[in-house]
């Protein structure tokens, strides 16, 4: 069976708990720097491409090795499983779209069983990162186009469409969809959404639920 409703949620901070590009900064040694930056951007007082160069520069030599012990370090949000599972059994599909990047990105979605998925892709040379992000960069303006393309894809018109997500970066996301939600939101975000929820993503099914009984 098709399914009839499309759910886009972002990934660092709203699926997971953590921020990979802070866990991979930890790792380089410029972890309060990248932190800071993080934080600027997603309250919107940076440009996100911009910031991300700056941080990702900060990777350069990191090896491959990194990247898993990183991975382990994720930690997925309370009731993000079982939000996915609840609406795949009642006939969403589940896309995540990131600002972060596709060598983390992936495991995640193999675990949470994402349908869709997209994001930032680190440059590699020599079995170590090179500090670089490889075209095109995954921002605010691509977020909205992702939730776009995959309702276009599966025939799901953009009214019964929802997007989740907590910082600036998704603010063009949240906008594109029927339905949007703030999870742990910045301010400009919580404005900005239909809804704002906290604490577990499991909050979202009841506001997702009477959403599809309408669209």
């Amino acid at each position: 069976m098709s399914p009839t409703h499309l759910l886009v949620a972002d990934v660092d901070s709203t699926l997971t708990t953590t921020e990979g590009i802070d866990l991979l900064a930890e790792l380089a040694g410029s972890g309060a720097q990248v932190a800071a930056i993080t934080e600027a951007a997603m309250r919107g007082e940076l440009d996100f491409a911009e910031s991300l160069k700056e941080r990702v520069a900060t990777l350069a030599g990191l090896p491959l090795t990194a990247l898993a012990t990183a991975n382990r370090a994720v930690g997925i949000t309370p009731g993000a499983l079982e939000l996915i599972t609840a609406l795949h059994a009642e006939g969403w599909a589940v896309g995540a779209v990131s600002g972060g990047f596709t060598h983390m990105v992936a495991p995640l979605a193999e675990t949470l069983g994402l349908d869709f998925y997209r994001a930032n892709t680190l440059q590699v040379a020599d079995a170590a990162l090179t500090g670089t992000v490889l075209p095109p960069v995954i921002d605010r303006a691509a977020k909205a186009e992702a939730l776009v393309e995959w309702a276009a894809e599966l025939g799901i018109p953009l009214e019964r469409t929802a997007a989740i997500g907590d910082g600036a970066n998704d603010l063009d996301m949240l906008e594109s969809a029927g339905l949007s939600i703030a999870f742990g939101g910045k301010p400009a975000v919580v404005a900005a959404a239909d809804h704002a929820i906290t604490e577990s993503l499991m909050a979202a099914l009841p506001i997702l639920r009477r959403f599809a009984r309408r669209a």
